[in-house]
């Protein structure tokens, strides 16, 4: 893999600008993790932290997410209730500012006037789509904006052959934009979390119960520089993880410099570690053509320590381009400077300066016609090694195997309301008997007519070098009522053999889902899972409550 670079570096750097604008953007689910859904848009130059994303149920569109933290091309959300979300899922963003000309206007009829957003100490002003801006727009005073929320999530879990567990998690999220009508920000993320049985943990030590993602104050000085203080991640370094400590961003238009320097997050509890000192730079080029077609790269060098000792060092490329019309490209890579090796006649380490492709992400999205749009992707990582933190096991860390896989994805609208997704993976390490593979396919029909009902059914297929497994689904929603209840069930069948043993199991699931949008800002959800195996039982109940402000 080292002999990729001067190729990535060439090919990162030839690539063509051009891209394309709407008023309605849409985005992709690239990622789901426990806590946050990922969403990748060809741009988030319209987006801000506090936005709330859409998904299509029936006809109508469904607050599903809101937005935490974002990069140039993508969004780190907060979902809003359980529905039901997989990768490849199409998520919508209007614009606030969208509004439509008055009629006395001297733009053409389909022109929309648009808030041209600019950095938060200088005001908007109107754009219309389509014509110049004004040369010299009147500078307007910096308003201040606060929005946040507050939620509380209770997880309960039992069975016919288990005792009852129960988690309950608190979430508190905070923005505050020009604080006081000045160029002051502030940030706050955080969840606590505790279950029937972690409580003596928690009193030993809160950090076990207590997670604190973001907080942070920012001041922007003027349109060219801006400091952040506390704990952050930095979106155009999202490999790195969170910094605590200070972030330093000066812009020259296309460039962006920036650096920052202060502490990793301890990797047991996520709480603050004075032993973990890191320090980094970064170059960031934003360039738009007059169509309003965006290219984005970051370059940057990160240099992390335990007690003072080089823990990892590596460089960072990420580059977001639009090759073609309705086609966009996507790659990012990592590539490790420093490594030591433990020598085991002596049991010394040596360290060295060297190079390794550590991870390899590239992907392709193309809308071929409004009806069919397909995407692939690569990947190619190893398991990274802090080489303090874990020094103790680097003689069984000298050979550090790539894990590669392949993704292939097509949507296809056929018709009106019918939508059908085919996703295939393959992936494989050396040290594997077997590669892995896996397809998943649905089709859902948004309206069933005279009910109003939606219905998907789903097949998951899986091949592992440990089990196969077969998985079917069918699901039912329906807005209840309109924009403010939602319901859903949802029956599935899974069949799994493993190797190991050749024991075969066999389950049925069923779920049923029902949102309460109570008030504008208020929202309550109750998620029920049922898993029946042969003479045992399951049963998981997930409620919620999301207050916003």
């Amino acid at each position: 893999m080292r002999y990729l670079l001067p190729f990535l570096l060439f090919f990162f750097s030839a690539l063509v600008l051009m891209g394309q604008n709407a008023a309605v953007e849409e985005g992709t689910v690239s990622y789901l993790s426990s806590q946050s859904i990922y969403v990748k848009f060809e741009s988030t130059r319209n987006i801000k932290a506090g936005d709330t994303l859409f998904i299509l149920k029936g006809e109508k569109q469904v607050p599903s997410m809101v937005v935490k933290d974002l990069s140039s091309i993508s969004c780190v959300c907060i979902p809003i209730g359980t529905k039901s979300l997989a990768v490849g899922d199409k998520v919508t963003f209007r614009p606030r500012s969208a509004i439509v000309p008055k009629p006395e206007t001297t733009a053409p009829p389909s022109a929309v006037v648009q808030t041209e957003k600019k950095p938060d100490s200088v005001a908007a002003s109107p754009v219309i789509a389509g014509t110049p801006a004004q040369e010299n727009p009147k500078p307007k005073t910096t308003r201040q904006s606060i929005h946040g929320f507050f939620g509380l999530a209770s997880y309960t879990d039992f069975s016919s052959n288990s005792s009852t567990s129960q988690r309950m998690r608190y979430t508190f999220s905070f923005m505050g934009r020009n604080l006081g009508n000045t160029n002051l920000s502030a940030e706050v993320y955080m969840s606590f979390n505790h279950s029937n049985t972690n409580w003596s943990e928690i009193q030993s030590d809160v950090f076990n119960g207590l997670k604190v993602y973001n907080l942070n104050l920012n001041y922007d000085f003027g349109t060219k520089a801006s400091l952040l203080l506390g704990r952050k991640i930095n979106p155009k370094l999202s490999n790195m993880g969170a910094n605590d400590g200070l972030q330093f961003e000066l812009k020259f238009k296309p460039i962006t410099i920036g650096l920052i320097a202060g502490f990793r997050p301890d990797y047991t509890d996520y709480s603050f570690n004075a032993s973990l000192f890191q320090f980094g730079a970064y170059l960031y080029n934003e360039t738009r053509a007059k169509t309003g077609r965006t290219m984005q790269t970051t370059l940057a060098f990160i240099n992390q320590t335990n007690n003072w000792n080089t823990d990892r060092r590596f460089i960072y490329l990420q580059h977001v381009n639009a090759l073609a019309k309705n086609l966009v490209f996507f790659g990012s890579a990592e590539m490790d400077l420093y490594r030591v090796v433990f020598n085991q006649p002596d049991s010394t380490y040596t360290s060295s300066n060297t190079f390794n492709l550590t991870n390899l992400y590239v992907s392709l999205n193309y809308r071929v016609i409004k009806q069919l749009s397909l995407s692939f992707s690569y990947s190619a990582r190893q398991n990274v090694i802090y080489y303090e933190t874990y020094k103790s096991l680097l003689d069984k860390l000298t050979d550090p195997q790539t894990l590669q896989g392949f993704t292939l994805q097509a949507v296809v609208r056929p018709v009106n309301k019918l939508a059908i997704g085919l996703t295939g993976g393959y992936r494989f390490e050396k040290a594997d008997p077997k590669p892995s593979k896996n397809f998943y396919g649905y089709v859902t029909y948004s309206q069933i007519p005279g009910i109003n009902v939606a219905a998907t059914a789903t097949v998951t297929i899986l091949q592992t070098s440990y089990i196969n497994g077969n998985i079917y689904g069918i699901g039912l929603s329906k807005d209840l009522v309109a924009g403010k209840l939602f319901a859903g069930i949802t029956y599935r069948y899974t069949d799994y053999s493993f190797y190991s043993n050749e024991m075969k199991t066999l389950q049925n699931v069923g779920e049923i889902d029902l949102s309460w949008r109570i008030w504008k800002k208020f929202s309550m959800s109750l998620y029920y899972e049922g898993t029946f195996e042969g003479s045992s039982q399951y049963n998981r109940i997930y409620a919620q409550l999301n207050l916003g402000f």
